[in-house]
């Protein structure tokens, strides 16, 4: 299992029934209309305040933005997250993975836009000594991909495993739809293929350098003795 530098943000546990689970989904279902009309993310007050619901109330639930995020982004990619498939192929695998959760990645883009701004924003804010809530901590994807390149370990190294396991987390998620659509300007379905693509190049890349054999060392010379002393010996 690989061991991440943080622990990942855990959503708030929803009330079971009645008003207070009305409630929360009301307060949730608010912040997502909010991120999905105008991109930004709601503070917990805004959110109240549009669902008409009392700031302390709210609070209660979501005690800061983070934990509003989490709870936005788990509901939006719950059944992502709990994806697991039992071809023994690795590439099969990644590909399942991507023609699977691509198409919710666009349908969420700007909750997962969201997620990923207030990260930077808290980012720089902790950098700074300014950060006054607990941090939004992404990673999801680790275990995820962890899944579906289990397959491929036994054919690489753990090094060349693990270095496929990062490479596939940076073209895995919402980062290709920013950079390819903002930049590139390009349609969802070619960020998809674009997105799939690039992961096919990386396991191609990792599969040979698994293939390739480490190059025999040749023993250094000690010093101008020893070498003369071999070159006597026909050495």
């Amino acid at each position: 299992m690989a061991r991440l530098k943080h622990k990942l943000s855990e959503p708030p546990l929803p009330p079971e029934r009645g008003v207070k689970a009305a409630t929360f989904r009301l307060l949730l279902d608010t912040a997502m209309t909010i991120i999905q009309e105008s991109g930004h993310i709601p503070s917990v007050a805004e959110a109240a305040a549009r669902s008409k619901v009392s700031r302390a109330t709210a609070y209660r639930y979501f005690p800061s933005r983070s934990a509003l995020v989490t709870a936005v982004i788990d509901s939006s990619l719950g059944p992502v997250r709990k994806l697991a498939s039992a071809n023994p192929n690795g590439r099969d695998r990644v590909h399942e993975l991507f023609l699977q959760t691509f198409p919710r990645f666009k349908e969420f883009e700007a909750q997962l836009r969201a997620a990923a701004q207030l990260s930077l924003e808290q980012w720089g804010l902790e950098r700074a000594g300014l950060l006054e809530e607990e941090p939004y901590r992404r990673g999801h994807r680790v275990r995820i991909l962890e899944h579906a390149i289990e397959p491929l370990a036994p054919l690489m190294s753990p090094a060349v495993r693990n270095r496929l396991h990062h490479a596939l987390s940076v073209v895995y998620g919402i980062e290709p739809y920013v950079i390819l659509k903002d930049i590139w300007g390009l349609g969802d379905r070619e960020v998809e293929r674009t997105a799939l693509w690039m992961a096919d190049a990386l396991i191609d890349a990792a599969l040979r350098d698994a293939e390739q054999k480490p190059a025999r060392r040749r023993p250094a010379k000690a010093n101008g003795v020893r070498a003369t002393v071999l070159a006597a010996k026909g050495g």
